[in-house]
C-alpha cells in the first residue's frame, strides 16, 4: 500500500487532520451501524495506524461516541457542523477515516465491501444508475 501525506477536515473547517505515511486499508462497509451513522448506503473508510494520524486543528471540537457493546464501531463528529470525523477503533490498533472528509486524493482506491450481506434493501450499484455531471434536468410539469 502507498505511503502518502494527505489532509482532511470537517465541513466548517474548524477541525483538520493530517495522515502521514502508510494509508492502510480503504473499504466500504454496508453494516446497519455504518448506514445509520453516515445516513447513506454504506460507509467509505480508510484505516490507518494511529502513529500516522494527527489532529492539526480543532481536536477539542471533536465529539466521540463509542457504541456500548460494539467491538469495532464508534463514531466521531464536529461539535460545530456535525460532520463525520476520524475516530480510534476500540481496539486502539487503527484510526478510521471517513473518506468523505479527505481534502486530498489518496493514492489508493477502495478494494473491498464489508458486511455486503447486510446491505440496505434499497441499495443499487451506482454504476447501474443514470449519471449527470451536475444536477439532473428539471422535469416539465404535466398539464
Amino acid at each position: 500500500m502507498p505511503n502518502s501525506s494527505i489532509n482532511g477536515s470537517c465541513l466548517c473547517q474548524n477541525v483538520t487532520y493530517t495522515i502521514n505515511g502508510h494509508l492502510g486499508i480503504f473499504q466500504y462497509c454496508h453494516c446497519s451501524r455504518c448506514r445509520k451513522f453516515t445516513g447513506s448506503a454504506f460507509a467509505a473508510n480508510l484505516l490507518v495506524a494511529p502513529e500516522h494520524f494527527q489532529w492539526t486543528k480543532g481536536a477539542d471540537l471533536v465529539s466521540h461516541f463509542p457504541l456500548a457493546g460494539a467491538k469495532h464501531f464508534a463514531t466521531a463528529f464536529c461539535k460545530r457542523c456535525g460532520s463525520s470525523l476520524p475516530w480510534k477503533a476500540q481496539s486502539g490498533k487503527s484510526i478510521i477515516i471517513p473518506a468523505g472528509t479527505l481534502d486530498d486524493v489518496p493514492d489508493l482506491k477502495p478494494f473491498q465491501n464489508l458486511c455486503f450481506a447486510d446491505k440496505a434493501s434499497w441499495f443499487e450499484n451506482p454504476a447501474d444508475l443514470k449519471t449527470y455531471d451536475g444536477m439532473p434536468p428539471r422535469r416539465k410539469k404535466e398539464q
